[in-house]
C-alpha cells in the first residue's frame, strides 16, 4: 500500500486560490473579449435596415384601417360565402360566394378605374368535380361545383422586370361548424375577410405607383374546402410560365380581440413558410440534408425578407439610435416560424409551394378558437363565431403595411442571382462564391453577400461583393470566412438599396 499525500492547509488554499484566478480570468476573457474574434465577424458588418423609399414610406401611410373595416363589413354581409353555396339556388339575393366574387371584381374594378386603368382584372372561373373512388367519403365537395378566383394585375413598368411577378393573396369563402353548411351565418370576419382585405388594400395604394416587376393581387375561394381555388391557380401559374418570384398569403390576421386575453400581442405577426419541399427530386432532399440547408430554401429566404422589410420600415428606433421619423408606422415584427403551418392547419400558400414557388403565410399571434369554423352562438356564456367585433382594423393595417413594404421592396429590386455556387475544390479557411445575373435585370446590379452562423435563423452579417473581387464583369468573391461555420447568402441590390431574397449557394467542385 502506498504512501498516501495529505497536502497542507497552506497548500490547498494556494491551489484553491490559482484556480479561482485562472477561472475568473478565463471568463473574464469569455465574457469580455477585446473586439471580434471570429472569422464571420471581422469580414463584414452587423446586418442592418436598408435605406427607406420615400415613395415607400408615403405608400404605407396611405393604408386605410376605415377602409380596411368597411370592405370586412361588406363581405361579412354576404352571410355565408361557403364555396358550396355557388350550386344553390334558394339563397337570399346578394348573399352568397358568387355574390362576394361579384363585389371583389367590381371593387378591384374601381381601383383600376381610379389609375387610369392601371390594373389587368382577371377571373379563374372553373368547376371543381367532386373526388371519386375510396377519397369520396372525405370530399368536401359534393357536386360539380363552380369556383372563381378573381385578381388583378399591375404590369411591371420595366419590359425586362416585368416578366418578374409577385403575388398577395387571401381568400374570401368562409365555413362554419358543418363545413357543408351553405345557409347558416358563416361571417368570416378573421377567417379571411382579413386576408382578403389586406389584398384589397394593398391594391388600391399599390395600384397608384410605379414598380419595375409585375404585382398581382388576388381573392380565392375553396380555401376551406380543400385549398381548391389556390390550387387550380397555382397550376395554372406554373402551365402559364408565371415567373413568381414570391408569394404572400395572408390568412387570419385580424388581430383577434377577446375580452380578458391577456396572451394576445397586437406587435407581432407570425410568417410561416415550408422547409425542403417532400416533391424535390431525391438527390436534391439528400444535398440540403448533408448540408444542413434545410432552412435555406427560397420560401424561407422570402420570409427573411419580410424581416428585413419590417427593419426598415417598422422599427420605433432607427439604427442611428434617434427616433422613427413622424408619420413612420409604430413598431410591429414579423417572427419566423420554421414551418409550413400550424398544427391541423393549411393554407393557400401551400398550393404554390407545392408548385415550386417561394410562398410564405402570414397568420395573426395567438388564434381563438372560438372564433373560428363555429356555429354562430352563445354556449355556456361563450360567444362563438367569427364575427366582426372581434377584429382589430389597425391591427389588419399593420399587418396590410408589412406587406406593401415587402412586395414594394422586392418588385423593385434587380431580381433573384441565379446560379449560385460554393467552391468546394480544396480544404481551407475562405470561402469562394460565384452566381449569375438575375435573369431580367435592366440597369446596374450590385450584389451583397449574407451570412448567419449555423445556429442562428435570420442574416446576421453582411459585406458588398466587390469588397472581395466581385466585378461588374465577375461575379465571384473570395472571403476569409470559414464555409463550415456559416450558412452564406448572394442578394441583388439596384443602386437604392432594393434588395431580392437572398440564393443559398450549392456546392461546385472545379
Amino acid at each position: 500500500m502506498g504512501r498516501r499525500f495529505s497536502p497542507s492547509l497552506h497548500m490547498v488554499l494556494v491551489l484553491l486560490g490559482c484556480s479561482a484566478s485562472l477561472s475568473t480570468a478565463m471568463f473574464a476573457q469569455r465574457a469580455s473579449p477585446a473586439g471580434p474574434r471570429h472569422d464571420y465577424e471581422v469580414a463584414g458588418s452587423p446586418v442592418s435596415a436598408s435605406p427607406v423609399d420615400k415613395q415607400i414610406a408615403a405608400a404605407l401611410q396611405e393604408v386605410s384601417a376605415e377602409k380596411i373595416k368597411t370592405n370586412i363589413e361588406t363581405l361579412v354581409g354576404f352571410k355565408n360565402r361557403n364555396t358550396t353555396s355557388s350550386t344553390e339556388n334558394d339563397l337570399a339575393p346578394g348573399t352568397g360566394v358568387l355574390a362576394a366574387a361579384d363585389w371583389l371584381k367590381s371593387q378591384l374594378g374601381g381601383y383600376s378605374q381610379a389609375c387610369g386603368g392601371c390594373l389587368e382584372i382577371k377571373e379563374d372561373s372553373f368547376v371543381e368535380q367532386p373526388l371519386a373512388g375510396v377519397a369520396a367519403y372525405r370530399s368536401r365537395i359534393a357536386k360539380p361545383t363552380p369556383i372563381r378566383n378573381v385578381y388583378a394585375v399591375l404590369r411591371g413598368s420595366d419590359p425586362a422586370a416585368a416578366q418578374r411577378m409577385y403575388l398577395v393573396t387571401g381568400h374570401y369563402d368562409t365555413r362554419e361548424t358543418d363545413v357543408m353548411n351553405t345557409h347558416d351565418p358563416a361571417p368570416g370576419a378573421n377567417d379571411d375577410s382579413s386576408g382578403t382585405a389586406v389584398s384589397l388594400e394593398a391594391a388600391r395604394v399599390m395600384s397608384r405607383l410605379k414598380f419595375p416587376a409585375t404585382l398581382v393581387f388576388v381573392c380565392v375561394a375553396g380555401e376551406e374546402q380543400g385549398l381548391n381555388g389556390s390550387r387550380h391557380l397555382a397550376k395554372l401559374a406554373k402551365e402559364q410560365g408565371w415567373q413568381l418570384e414570391g408569394v404572400l398569403n395572408n390568412d387570419i390576421v385580424g388581430g383577434d380581440t377577446t375580452p380578458g386575453d391577456s396572451l394576445q400581442d397586437k406587435s407581432l405577426v407570425r410568417v410561416f413558410s415550408e422547409g425542403i419541399l417532400p416533391s424535390a427530386p431525391h438527390e436534391t432532399i439528400q444535398q440540403w440534408l448533408t448540408l444542413g440547408m434545410d432552412n435555406d430554401t427560397p420560401s424561407r429566404q422570402l420570409a427573411r425578407e419580410v424581416l428585413a422589410a419590417d427593419r426598415t420600415y417598422f422599427a420605433a428606433v432607427r439604427p442611428s439610435g434617434h427616433a422613427a421619423a413622424s408619420g413612420h408606422p409604430k413598431a410591429f415584427a414579423a417572427v419566423m416560424e420554421l414551418r409550413l403551418d400550424r398544427f391541423l392547419r393549411g393554407g393557400d400558400h401551400s398550393s404554390f409551394s407545392a408548385e415550386g414557388f417561394p410562398a410564405i403565410r402570414f397568420t395573426e399571434w395567438r388564434e381563438n378558437y372560438n372564433h373560428q369554423h363555429q356555429h354562430v352562438r352563445v354556449e355556456n356564456g361563450v360567444e362563438y363565431g367569427d364575427l366582426l367585433k372581434f377584429d382589430d382594423f389597425g391591427y389588419i393595417a399593420q399587418v396590410a403595411r408589412l406587406n406593401i413594404a415587402t412586395l414594394a421592396t422586392l418588385a423593385s429590386s434587380p431580381g433573384i442571382p441565379q446560379n449560385v455556387r460554393v467552391v468546394t475544390t480544396n480544404l481551407d479557411n475562405n470561402t469562394t462564391l460565384k452566381w449569375g445575373s438575375p435573369s431580367s435585370a435592366s440597369g446596374a446590379v450590385r450584389y451583397q453577400i449574407v451570412w448567419r452562423e449555423t445556429t442562428a435563423n435570420d442574416w446576421q452579417f453582411a459585406t458588398d461583393a466587390q469588397k472581395y473581387g466581385a466585378t461588374s464583369e465577375k461575379n465571384m468573391a473570395t472571403l476569409p470566412i470559414s464555409k463550415d461555420n456559416v450558412f452564406f447568402g448572394v442578394r441583388a441590390c439596384d443602386e437604392f438599396g432594393h434588395c431580392s431574397q437572398a440564393v443559398s449557394p450549392v456546392p461546385e467542385r472545379r
